[in-house]
């Protein structure tokens, strides 16, 4: 058996990443072998790093070949909290050994789960217009019009994605997108209500997308944590006539999210929010969703290879969640190659000006797919000079959505 480096240190590192930052864990051993992860701690999860460094100790001298064995020995140090900020930590500690360990084997990561099942992954066009319209400043060109929105399209059509996805947007009489949000607050409406004017604007929206895309592009909608099961069911039935690829939501409760399936008329996507291979059981077993979709970065590729797994019994397939740095498409790129049942993965298009620099290589994108690499490791790691000349933001704007907060209604 293969004597794997150990662990001398554990440290996380930030940059900052224009509305948010972005978080990384690198872990060092013995043997000069980094193992890298990155975590996402300013999207409605600060805490991460503290659990990292209170579960530290514990790895200091171990070998980082043994993740499974050091996963639950984490996992033991963190009962009764196994889930949500405590499971994102353990995730990004697996993601930093499963790194390391295919460095010491000279494999790509992907080797690590099973070995790649394709070269190229199928990749959609996330926060198509989100980005551009409500994060302002940090995505060019900017979009304040209708007529931004249909050039975007085109160009998702002309550069070859095969997808798209797109948040709630309705437009003012001037024609100036104008989002809506209340599952974070914007605007608040803590009933999260669903009226006919919004359906309404919301039907134009996705008309504007397909009118400028053509109908070989398919459309994704996300409508986030933004109604209740009774205003999820009303948009769906609203939007019956239009070819959508999915429709994604976050619903915590597996009963509804099944009602909502049966009567809806698309596919349903969901479960990016869940933590642990334990919490989707219900969601799989009440069939509650068309398509699992998995957060590497909150649980780890290894736990994620297992939710893979379950799902595929169910005849479900499965895609990742991946709205963050390079590296973490990276990590989500080896689990795509290497997963038998998956449908489509998220990849956002639009890029700060200085991404390119935070990290060693870029994914790479042809025809709508990106290139699985045979690098060891995930294939890129952050540069942690340049990491520097970006400091992290210390009061993130963790949502942005300058735009956002007009009731549609």
């Amino acid at each position: 058996m293969k004597n794997f480096p150990k662990i001398t240190a554990v440290e996380t590192l930030a940059a900052g990443a224009g509305w948010r930052n972005y978080h990384f864990l690198k872990i060092s051993t013995d043997a000069g072998i980094t193992g890298w992860s990155e975590f996402d701690e300013d999207f409605g999860n600060p805490g991460i790093s503290a659990v990292i460094a209170t579960l530290a100790p514990r790895l200091i001298g171990q070998p980082v070949g043994d993740h499974e064995r050091l996963y639950n020995i984490l996992l033991m140090a963190l009962k009764p909290a196994t889930v949500g900020i405590s499971a994102q930590a353990l995730g990004a500690i697996e993601n930093a050994l499963l790194d390391a360990k295919a460095k010491a084997l000279e494999v790509p990561c992907h080797q690590l789960l099973g070995g790649a099942v394709r070269d190229k992954v199928r990749v959609y066009w996330s926060h198509c217009g989100t980005w551009r319209i409500s994060r302002k400043p940090w995505y060019e060109p900017q979009i304040d019009h209708v007529d931004g929105v249909k050039a975007l399209a085109r160009e998702v059509r002309d550069r070859g994605f095969p997808a798209l996805k797109t948040n709630v947007y309705t437009y003012a009489p001037d024609g100036a997108p104008v989002g809506w949000a209340p599952g974070f607050g914007l605007p608040f409406d803590p009933g999260l209500n669903v009226g006919h004017k919004l359906i309404d604007g919301l039907r134009e929206h996705l008309g504007v997308l397909r009118d400028a895309a053509g109908p070989d592009v398919g459309i994704l909608l996300d409508l986030n944590f933004n109604a209740k099961p009774e205003g999820y069911i009303k948009i769906i039935r609203a939007l019956a006539d239009i070819d959508l690829f999915w429709v994604e939501l976050d619903l915590l409760n597996a009963d509804a999210l099944a009602d909502i399936r049966r009567a809806a008329n698309m596919p349903v996507a969901s479960c990016e929010t869940l933590t642990r291979p334990g919490s989707f059981v219900p969601f799989l077993a009440k069939q509650a969703v068309d398509v699992a979709i998995i957060d590497l970065l909150w649980n780890g590729a290894w736990q994620s290879a297992k939710v893979a797994a379950m799902a595929d019994a169910h005849d479900i397939n499965v895609a990742p969640h991946n709205f963050y740095g390079h590296l973490a498409t990276m990590m989500n790129l080896h689990f795509a190659a290497a997963t038998p049942n998956l449908r489509i993965m998220e990849t956002d298009i639009d890029r700060l000006a200085w991404d390119s620099e935070l990290f060693t290589h870029e994914p790479e994108i042809v025809d709508g797919h990106m290139i699985v690499p045979d690098r060891p490791g995930w294939g890129t790691e952050p540069d942690e000079a340049a990491l520097k000349r970006y400091p992290p933001n210390t009061l993130p704007n963790t949502l942005g959505l300058v735009t956002f907060g007009r009731n549609a209604d």
